[in-house]
């Protein structure tokens, strides 16, 4: 097994997902079997608990673990599903020492930090590395590791420490540091400075780990003055100093390290020899052409919660991305905060809510994404009335589908309180309810998670247009309120229709809206099984009739 690791330093934000992913896709391209590890130092267990304006997205895996969304980049760009062990967090580290101290597994040592808690956090990066992977069933070659943070953080500290003392576990030659570092620029003349990075790569080297590579972000590209300088004082190769400077799109990243010979140095590290004919690089070129050569563009609104933090709808926004190139047309989002559609904002800052109003209603398409918690509910409500009246396609996803739900029992079925337990327990119709099985004392785990089984029941449905005709689908589940079945023959005899449910019936996952050119909700997340060359089939309806294109049967469908 081979290991690279990616370091960060400077600080956070550098893009050290992107570039680990990257790294991977070049490694593959090679003909190697790839997997990743993500390093979260934070205390929490997971990411479950989290909230979006603290840390970005939650990324749901088919485990039902809840994840780093740079496991989310791993997945788009490696094409491989990955588990919740493959996100190792110093919670975990922690909970698994102090358990195994508890049972005696210790035999009355003191536990320490080195070597019990250093230990444990190279067995658990072992362990997952010789996991057969999921989609094939074989091992992989490589591992990459991912350090979250920025060298020199206290909560770092332990997983620098494990991770020199892995490099004689492994052998040298068998594990390979790359460091991300930051070149600002400085000055009316435009200097790149390098002390930065002399000065973090210096901290990692006094820490017991010398980088192979170090790969320096930076607006423009590194200038060779720069480069002899990191390369100098940095003590690697000035082949191995590479620029990551600003590219158009993000898939370009793969391409730009290769041409500056990242792949080689890897080759060279790992003695394996780089096959002349690379057709998944190929198709990384013709890809981020492609999205470069976009221009007839088609906006969607997106009304959230969230809104303030793109990375909290960070794996929607790739879907819709993916979804664009597939229909070939350049993606504008118009993000609309929910609440300023509401009408006390109308009172309170007339401007805003008349500019929030007027960009919903310009848009070509509306996406009311995922969410917890009441605020800006009424407002979301508010938008789907407008797409359901205006015929204007329409995608909801979980709270979504529930809004939907609401919005169609109010306003059709003339239930005027109508309305989820989550907002309004006394409401005398709970089209909405908790789920009879999740825990209301835990929040961490307790919600239905993971990869679940859906029955298409309707040929004749746009779900079973969009997933090739396929009698049940297997999507990603982030949820604690459900659909109330008890309500369900009345809902669909209006005009609503469920044509995706679960095993037991029992359970809605698709809505779908009858003489509506596309009104589509799910219960599941479609956007985490989304992947550049293979959008999500959901996304994919939207963008296409957005864009007035007609959508293909199953059988027509070539992406």
């Amino acid at each position: 097994m081979k290991y690279v690791v990616v370091s960060g330093g400077v600080l956070s934000g550098l893009g050290k997902g992107v570039t680990a992913s990257s790294i991977g896709v070049l490694l593959k391209s090679a003909g190697l079997g790839v997997t990743a590890i993500k390093i979260d130092p934070y205390l929490n267990s997971d990411a479950g608990t989290m909230s979006p304006f603290e840390h970005g997205e939650v990324f749901v895996l088919d485990d039902g673990g809840e994840a780093d969304l740079d496991l989310g980049n791993y997945e788009r760009f490696l094409d491989i599903t990955l588990g919740r062990d493959n996100n190792l967090t110093t919670g975990k580290v922690y909970s698994k020492v102090i358990e195994s101290e508890r049972k005696g597994d210790y035999l009355g040592k003191t536990v320490q930090v080195v070597p019990h808690i250093t230990d444990s956090i190279q067995d658990w990066i072992e362990d997952v590395a010789h996991k057969p992977r999921n989609d094939t069933g074989k091992l992989s070659d490589v591992c990459i590791v991912e350090l979250g943070g920025t060298v020199g953080d206290i909560e770092s500290a332990p997983f620098i420490e494990a991770l020199r003392q892995f490099q004689f576990r492994v052998g040298t030659d068998n594990i390979c540091f790359i460091h991300v570092s930051l070149i600002p620029v400085m000055g009316p003349v435009g200097e790149q400075k390098t002390k930065p990075t002399q000065h973090t790569v210096r901290e990692l080297r006094g820490l017991g780990i010398t980088p192979d590579i170090v790969i320096c972000r930076s607006e423009t590209k590194l200038t060779e003055e720069a480069k002899q300088k990191i390369a100098l004082f940095c003590h690697v190769k000035s082949n191995a100093v590479l620029s990551a400077n600003d590219v158009s799109n993000i898939y370009r990243v793969p391409l730009l390290l290769d041409q500056q010979g990242a792949l080689v140095l890897l080759s060279q590290k790992f003695n394996f020899k780089i096959p002349k004919s690379r057709p998944l690089l190929d198709e990384w070129m013709d890809m981020a052409t492609h999205v470069d050569d976009l221009t007839e563009k088609v906006t969607i609104a997106m009304v959230g919660k969230y809104t303030g933090l793109s990375d909290s709808y960070l794996s929607v926004t790739k879907a819709l991305n993916h979804a664009s190139f597939a229909a070939s047309r350049k993606l504008v989002i118009e993000w609309i905060e929910a609440s300023n559609l509401e009408n006390e904002v109308e009172k309170s800052d007339p401007d805003l809510y008349a500019d929030s109003w007027r960009r919903l209603k310009d848009a070509d398409g509306v996406l009311v994404p995922g969410g917890f918690g009441d605020r800006g509910v009424e407002g979301k409500i508010l938008a789907v009335e407008y797409a359901r009246k205006s015929s204007t396609p329409f995608l909801g996803i979980c709270l979504g589908l529930q809004v939907s739900i609401i919005e169609f029992c109010r306003n059709v079925l003339n239930w005027e309180n109508a309305n989820s337990t989550e907002f309004n327990d006394n409401t005398p119709y709970p089209v909405i309810i908790y789920m009879p099985e999740i825990s209301k004392t835990h929040l961490g785990g307790t919600m239905r998670l993971g990869s679940r089984k859906t029955i298409i029941n309707d040929k004749n449905s746009l779900a079973s247009r969009l997933y090739h005709g396929l009698d049940y689908i297997y999507e990603r589940h982030r949820h604690r309120y459900e659909v109330n079945p008890d309500f369900m023959n009345q809902i669909e005899s209006a005009g609503m229709k469920f044509v995706g449910k679960d095993d037991t019936s029992q359970r809605m996952e698709i809505i779908e809206l009858k003489n509506h050119p596309f009104f589509f909700a799910t219960q599941y997340h479609p956007e985490f099984k989304t992947r550049p060359t293979k959008p999500s089939p959901p996304f994919y309806g939207l963008l296409m009739a957005s864009s007035n294109q007609k959508i293909p049967n199953y059988s027509e469908n070539q992406f």
